[in-house]
């Protein structure tokens, strides 16, 4: 049997960039050991987007040594990578990234979404790689 270590909520949301409005739901930092091998969990709970021209998201950043698993509930997300890789998580989509070795990573509103606007909803939960799989190079599952 296992143990109930305890029950946590997180009801403070915080902006990654200008267009990801997150609960952090649980992250090591919190957390530690006890949630090995998971890193944290986002969750981007519905907000309603007007329509833009802007690029609304997050710009260049660094990932290396874990993969990151995304959700896309409603609203769809561009990215692209320093390795080449990169392509648009529509809604209903799931994708896994490795970031292996390093890359550096950027991520905003489709331009159609953003130029439509909508309901954006995501979940990205970060997943540490063990340390022989850490150097691997970066890779996308659709």
């Amino acid at each position: 049997m296992k143990k109930f270590l305890g029950a946590y909520q997180n009801n403070h949301m915080h902006w990654v960039g200008d267009g990801f409005p997150v609960y952090n739901l649980f992250s090591y930092d919190r957390l530690g050991q006890t949630l090995s091998p998971f890193l944290l969990l986002d969750y981007a709970a519905p907000y309603n987007f007007s329509p833009t021209t802007e690029q609304q998201g997050v710009g260049s950043h660094p990932h290396r040594g874990f993969e990151t698993v995304t959700i896309a509930y409603q609203g769809e997300v561009t990215h692209k990578d320093s390795s080449g890789g990169g392509g648009t998580i529509k809604t209903g989509d799931v994708q896994w990234m490795t970031a292996g070795a390093g890359v550096l990573h950027e991520e905003f509103h489709s331009p159609e979404f953003a130029e439509h606007g909508g309901l954006f909803e995501m979940v990205q939960l970060w997943v540490n790689l063990p340390s022989h799989s850490k150097m691997p190079p970066g890779k996308y599952q659709d």
